[in-house]
């Protein structure tokens, strides 16, 4: 009775409720990468981290993934590298000291004077 629809080369739009909850979804990545911006590079560029740190310990800065030495060991940085800091919080107390730099790269290292000397006078902010 009624004529069969043409297929060409590209298929038919879909409609309807499916149709329209496909474009929100989309719509909204779009609109959160857009928003949130540009991630910020990990410890290769100082500028780019709200903190910027040297490593003083002649030995190196184990890197963890989480702030105690209970915490697998997941790399390292040598004497004189340059660390981007995102935050500082309160671990395992390690000889005294119970702070511990979420690095920029989101692993956790622990920290002394004597292991990490921070560029600038202000200390990070608390995560």
């Amino acid at each position: 009775m009624f004529p069969k629809p043409k297929t060409g080369l590209f298929p038919r739009p879909k409609t309807g409720v499916a149709g329209a909850f496909a474009l929100c979804v989309l719509s909204g990545a779009l609109t959160g990468a857009v928003v949130a911006g540009p991630a910020r590079a990990a410890d290769g560029d100082g500028s780019l981290a709200p903190y910027e740190a040297h490593i003083v310990a002649k030995a190196g800065v184990v890197l963890r993934t989480g702030p105690s030495y209970e915490f697998s060991a997941v790399g390292s940085k040598g004497y004189g590298a340059v660390v981007g800091i995102a935050c500082r919080l309160n671990g395992q107390k390690v000889e005294g000291n119970r702070v511990w730099y979420k690095l920029s790269d989101s692993s956790y290292v622990w920290s002394s004077e004597r292991h990490i000397v921070r560029v600038g006078t202000e200390p990070p902010r608390w995560c």
